[in-house]
Order: C-alpha cells, then sequence, then structure tokens
C-alpha cells in the first residue's frame, strides 16, 4: 500500500511538471491537435502506441507511466530549442527530415519546436540571427541547446565562421549557451571532435563540453545520433524536471548503457566460434559474426540494437558491417574504423 502510494505521488508529480509546459512557447502554432490529426491521417494510432510503449520500455520506466510519455510527447513543441550546426557534416539533421512516407519518429520530431535551425529554417541573413537573438533574450534560462558538430579552437576559431558579421563558431556556442536551460551535444563530433578532430586534427577540433569548459552537458554521441535518443532525453526533461541518469561520460545510461556485443543477433555465433573471415564467404551468406572482420560491438556502448534504424527496421550489423564504435568519439575514428580485429595490447 506504501509503496502504491509513492508510486501515485511521483505519477501525479510527473503530470505537473508536464502541465507547466501548458503556458511556455505561445508562439508556436503547432498544438496537440495537430498531432492527433497526422498520426490519424496516416493511420497510425496502432503504430503510435507501440512507439510509446517502445520508448517508456527504453527509458527504463514502467507501465504505469506510458500515458504519461504519450503526455509529454505532445508537450515537446512547447520548449524552445535552439539547434546549432558547427563544424559537421549535418547527418545528424538529416537523419530525421525524411518526408516521404512519414513514420512516428519523424511527425515526432518535425512536431518539436526547432525555433533555430541553420539547416532547416526558412530564414536566412540577417534575418535569421535576428530569430536567434530575440529567442537568447526572450525565452532566456528556458531554452533548450542542441550542438552538432565539433568546435574548431585552432586559429582562434577562424577555421569556422558563421553569419553576416563572420562569428566564430566557439563565439556563437559561448554566447547562446549562456542562458539555455540545458545543453545538447548531439553525435560523435559534439562528443569530443569525432571524425572532425581525428589525427591530425589541423583545426584544432574538439567537443562542446571542452569547447565550454563545462561538465554538465548531456552527450548524445553516434554518427549519427539515433533519433529515439534524442526524443527520449527531452522526455525525460520535460518529464522529471532533470536530465536523465548519466553514466561517466555524461551520456544518458538508459541509451548508452548496453554493450553492443551483448544485445547483437549475432551474439550466438560469436559464442560458438562462428566467424565471418572473408567478406562473402559461407560464414557472411549465413550471417555469422563480424567480430573477426573488425567489428568493435564488444568495445561499444550504445542501444543501436535495441532500437535499430529505418523506422527499426535494420543497423549495420545486421546489414552486415560491423560495428565500429561511432558512439565512443574520435577514437572510433582514430583506432576503430577499419576491418582488423583490435590488436591485444588495446583490448580494454
Amino acid at each position: 500500500e506504501r509503496e502504491a502510494k509513492i508510486r501515485t505521488e511521483e505519477l501525479e508529480a510527473v503530470h505537473r511538471r508536464i502541465n507547466k509546459f501548458n503556458a511556455l512557447h505561445p508562439k508556436n502554432m503547432i498544438d496537440e491537435d495537430n498531432l492527433e490529426e497526422a498520426i490519424e491521417a496516416f493511420d497510425m494510432g496502432q503504430e503510435y502506441n507501440k512507439w510509446v510503449s517502445m520508448l517508456t520500455a527504453n527509458m527504463h520506466l514502467g507501465p504505469d507511466y506510458e500515458p504519461l510519455v504519450s503526455e509529454g510527447v505532445q508537450h515537446l513543441n512547447k520548449i524552445p530549442i535552439i539547434w546549432l550546426e558547427l563544424a559537421d557534416c549535418t547527418g545528424n539533421s538529416e537523419g530525421f527530415i525524411k518526408s516521404a512516407h512519414p513514420k512516428i519518429d519523424d511527425l515526432i520530431l518535425q512536431y518539436i519546436s526547432l525555433d533555430y535551425h541553420e539547416l532547416l529554417m526558412a530564414a536566412s541573413g540577417d534575418q535569421s540571427e535576428s530569430v536567434l537573438d530575440s529567442i537568447i533574450k526572450n525565452d532566456a534560462g528556458k531554452y533548450i541547446l542542441i550542438v552538432e558538430g565539433a568546435i574548431p579552437l585552432g586559429m582562434e576559431g577562424k577555421f569556422l565562421r558563421i553569419g553576416a558579421k563572420g562569428e566564430t563558431g566557439h563565439a556563437l556556442l559561448k554566447r547562446v549557451a549562456k542562458n539555455s536551460a540545458a545543453i545538447l551535444a548531439v553525435g560523435s563530433c559534439a562528443f569530443d571532435g569525432g571524425v572532425v578532430a581525428a589525427k591530425p586534427n589541423p583545426t584544432g577540433a574538439v567537443g562542446v563540453s571542452e569547447a565550454l569548459g563545462r561538465d554538465d552537458i548531456i552527450n548524445l554521441p553516434g554518427c549519427p545520433v539515433n533519433p529515439i535518443n534524442i526524443v527520449g532525453t527531452l522526455l525525460h526533461f520535460i518529464m522529471f524536471d532533470e536530465m536523465p541518469k548519466l553514466d561517466e561520460k555524461n551520456r544518458p545510461l538508459w541509451a548508452y548503457g548496453f554493450r553492443i556485443h551483448d544485445n547483437c543477433e549475432r551474439r550466438g555465433h560469436y559464442d560458438l566460434d562462428e566467424f565471418v573471415l572473408e567478406w562473402g564467404d559461407e560464414g557472411a551468406k549465413k550471417g555469422w559474426c563480424l567480430f573477426k572482420m573488425g567489428c568493435k560491438g564488444p568495445y561499444a556502448n550504445l542501444n543501436c540494437p535495441l532500437v535499430k534504424f529505418n523506422e527499426g527496421t535494420s543497423w549495420p550489423v545486421q546489414a552486415g558491417h560491423g560495428c565500429f564504435a561511432c558512439g565512443a568519439g574520435k577514437i572510433a575514428f582514430d583506432k576503430y574504423a577499419n576491418h582488423r580485429p583490435l590488436e591485444e595490447e588495446e583490448d580494454e
């Protein structure tokens, strides 16, 4: 009875936190009715319910939280969000802007209020800078900053200049980060420089945390990051008024607390010493383990095998290519991104 009371109070507290966003961001013209209409128009009611159940389970929340997760999704457009593109390939952005035959992931991510996003917004030039300045001023302490891409520090940051005034990426990041409610570093480049910082790193690229000299950045590495990990982290912020539990690298445990090797569909073949030894051999045709072809799944922590990509249909190892531990950051590009097993002295 006591546990039931505690659970009820906890659920009520989450509900109150979600409702506080009702008054936030009134200029956003997309509301929950639009989301419901879109779901109905694309005949996605059942798919949406499954998606909510999947996301709730992946966030390590009980079934009682499903209605609150659904309610939280409907409030995702109430939080002002600034998305900065720095030294990157825009892969994380492109990962969720598909418009043909949209699925639930697409609808949810298009529903999120991306007030400033250099890749997606219609405004440009001085007009886009005015939008950014307005958000920083009027929504100070309320907006969430999402950063994609590394930050070049070489030549005083001059390897990356943005906007009509030629502001360096580093200066822009510091200016926008100052009054944000929370900062998410999305993708491996924003985590620690990623491929941009791979040796010899001529631009002196670093990740968001190092560029700002802060240890409170929420890291969501991946190349690209799975959109579900972005949505789940934002939902946790809405529901609990705080970011989720993090590992030693400031990555959400609910998404990065799993070793890829342990959840891989080819793991059984590893245990049976059944390995692909050459591309196209009999083992490859039978879906055997890719470890001897350079798969770094045993050294990587991510939920790729659990949530997958492309509407949950597949992920690299299932498609036949080994994992190179992209979520580990620049070390993946310096040492892991090849078709060779690690040398024994490098195994950890």
